[in-house]
């Protein structure tokens, strides 16, 4: 059985400036069974209702401004999956979640750059799931158990955010050593709950984990974790490290 992961995906430059994290995804993948078709909720897809992606082939969306002309001419033609999308709104409906199919959406940042650097030839077909904040933590598990029965049937299921994202306390200029005390305690304290399998206090993280509001000024980013726990196993860590002083790069395994 493929286990879920949750990436933390940083800056839109990871699909050309891959660091450490590009090395280490390909190594989880490679260490993986090729999965038959891939679904992801990613930290860039908000919305209001639960919506699934059901475009047979979506475009490579650079859904962000001000970086090299060379990063918006990255493409990631991997096609969609129209059928496995109507059987991920059925599942979510059938445990309480009602779910609806859109045709239109395109891969935001979220999907194609860490999936660049995964599954480079872009063959794999992609389903991805919206993120719709208002539910919380609570209702992203939710929706991770209700799809965690497709692991056994090959398909890979991850949340992509960042597990720190505080944008204007970046340092620019930082080496991959150096690390904001504050953004460092909590991911300690988040990856201490996970290992603990500690939902209530996961749940509860905005009160009770340290700096959790200036580690996550809005939840977005943190949200694609509790999809991934919620549809997995036993939790691991498959890459730890900071960039830019404060945001998060770590990658998590469930399963």
């Amino acid at each position: 059985m493929l286990p879920s992961l949750f990436i933390s995906h940083g800056s839109p430059m990871l699909a050309l400036e891959p660091g450490a994290s590009g090395p280490a995804l390909a190594r989880l993948a490679a260490d993986m069974p090729r999965p038959k078709a891939i679904v992801i909720v990613s930290a860039h897809w908000e919305s209001h209702d639960l919506l699934v992606a059901s475009h047979p082939q979506p475009e490579t969306w650079h859904d962000f401004g001000g970086f090299p002309r060379a990063l918006f001419e990255v493409q990631y033609p991997a096609p969609g999956h129209p059928q496995l999308a109507g059987e991920v709104a059925e599942r979510l409906i059938a445990n309480g979640l009602p779910a609806r199919l859109d045709p239109q959406r395109p891969f935001d940042h979220g999907v194609w750059v860490p999936l660049s650097l995964m599954y480079p030839q872009a063959d794999i077909p992609i389903v991805q799931v919206s993120l719709p904040t208002r539910g919380g933590p609570a209702l992203q598990t939710r929706v991770g158990q209700a799809l965690a029965g497709l692991r056994a049937e090959g398909i890979l299921l991850i949340g992509s955010g960042s597990i720190t994202h505080n944008l204007r306390e970046l340092d620019w200029h930082a080496g991959p050593d150096s690390v904001e005390p504050w953004a460092r305690d909590f991911r300690d304290w988040m990856i201490d709950q996970l290992a603990a399998d500690d939902e209530a206090a996961l749940h509860d993280y905005r009160r009770q984990a340290p700096n959790a509001v200036r580690s996550h000024p809005s939840d977005e980013h943190l949200l694609p974790l509790y999809f991934a726990r919620g549809a997995g196993g036993k939790f691991s860590v498959a890459h730890q490290g900071f960039t830019m002083g404060a945001l998060g790069m770590d990658i998590y395994r469930f399963g």
